[in-house]
């Protein structure tokens, strides 16, 4: 009987284990910037790093294409399906809303049949090059989380850069060369990332594994994140504390998965052969039909709320913070540097508060919350209090009778201890001590 329930539970146990192998045994989660705890001085605030959620930031971004009237349609024209010369009867026409292939298409949802997707004009021109830039902006820093992938409708480009700005596309880093021979496209030896290591996970690489022109389900490029995670967390990702420690000492790891805007650039489509045909110029083209950019609005690791209102991302800042990406303390809050926060320890990580400036403490005459004003007055705007008839004072701390000397049992009035301004004052401040230590 023992045994069979001992095995019972055994069996469970590996049911329950095999199920939970794929995640990560300790993962900072980070959704909750600050929870009320109880201490010795009473209820007060432990604040602690946080992050928005990962999400699809495709959703909050603005596509531009260079040259500007690269889309097919305008005028109407002929292409060959997927680059065969005998099938060029499919027709792209921008006035036609069901043969338009306008640049949304590589945002839409991809769950029908056919695909929607964009489409470039065919390499009429040739031999001037047939190329085209789409650049994606959001307007704000994110850090990326997840693979970049682009999906063609078209064959994959024989070569191809994506690139990325910090800068609000004022200035340019390659992230990833695409070929099908990279020594005579870019004059680089080929890679993969299996090829690089924690020492050279920041390396720019040239890869052929995602230029192979038609073949048959080749239609996906990715720029990999995860794999580049992976070096420092494992390859299930389950060691997250080792990758979190390398981006907060490492800020060249860091800036390398952060970004304001994406380029991809077309350079030459899918040719298949050697030679480009030019008696059939109507099988080169590019089109795309969906790309997936996941990742999470870089907020210094001082918000979970990440607003996007007027097309604009703005992070919600906590711990006293402000700014696009909680970049700096507020006004009154800078009582040490500004920081971001810490992804350390494991799972709370370290808030690095912004701090109440010394020279903002008490600049309010009163308040509700510190300099409360005695014997019933009232606060007016923080500069001055509005005492009953009969007490008077800068707290209204002292009787009127006082100061005419008639006070006493005739006049029905006891005196009240004598405590002046500055003690309370000085008691007010010296009541934020226990909050403000960290």
């Amino acid at each position: 009987m023992y045994l069979s329930r001992f095995l019972s539970i055994h069996a469970l146990w590996v049911t329950v284990s095999s199920v939970m192998q794929p995640y990560p045994l300790v993962w900072g989660h980070y959704d909750v910037c600050k929870t009320q705890i109880y201490t010795e001085e009473g209820k007060v605030w432990d604040y602690m790093a946080c992050q928005p959620e990962s999400t699809d930031m495709t959703k909050y971004l603005k596509v531009k294409l260079d040259p500007p009237d690269i889309t097919c349609g305008d005028p109407p024209e002929s292409f060959c399906a997927m680059g065969n010369p005998y099938m060029c009867n499919n027709e792209c026409d921008a006035s036609t809303p069901e043969l338009a292939h306008p640049p949304e298409l590589m945002f839409d949802f991809e769950g029908r049949h056919p695909s929607t997707f964009w489409q470039s004009a065919t390499w009429k021109e040739y031999p001037k090059p047939l190329q085209v830039n789409i650049t994606l902006s959001w307007s704000k820093t994110i850090e990326l989380t997840d693979n970049i992938v682009i999906t063609f409708e078209s064959g994959r480009p024989d070569q191809m850069i994506l690139e990325k700005s910090l800068d609000y596309g004022r200035t340019w880093q390659p992230y990833q060369y695409y070929a099908t021979d990279c020594l005579d496209a870019f004059h680089m030896d080929p890679k993969s990332v299996k090829d690089l290591s924690q020492h050279t996970v920041l390396e720019i690489i040239c890869t052929e594994e995602y230029s192979t022109g038609y073949t048959t389900n080749s239609k996906i490029i990715h720029f990999e994140i995860k794999d580049r995670f992976a070096f420092f967390a494992g390859p299930r990702l389950r060691n997250m504390a080792s990758l979190y420690g390398q981006l907060d000492t490492t800020k060249k790891l860091r800036d390398f998965f952060t970004v304001t805007d994406l380029r991809i650039r077309l350079l030459r489509p899918a040719v298949g052969e050697i030679f480009v045909d030019e008696l059939h110029l109507a099988r080169y083209f590019y089109a795309i039909s969906d790309i997936k950019v996941r990742g999470r609005c870089k907020c210094n690791l001082h918000a979970t709320v990440c607003v996007y209102d007027n097309s604009k991302l703005t992070c919600e800042c906590e711990h006293n913070t402000t700014g696009p990406d909680c970049g700096k303390c507020k006004k009154n809050y800078q009582g040490r540097p500004w920081s971001p926060g810490s992804y350390l320890p494991i799972p709370k990580g370290t808030a690095n508060t912004c701090i109440p400036s010394i020279s903002s403490i008490g600049t309010n005459v009163c308040d509700n919350e510190l300099l409360h004003c005695q014997n019933g007055g009232t606060c007016h705007n923080n500069l001055r209090c509005l005492c009953p008839a009969a007490y008077t004072g800068i707290f209204c701390e002292k009787l009127r009778c006082e100061e005419a000397g008639s006070c006493g049992s005739d006049s029905g009035q006891a005196a009240p201890p004598q405590c002046s301004p500055a003690l309370l004052l000085l008691t007010a401040l010296l009541g934020t001590a226990s909050p403000l230590a960290f």
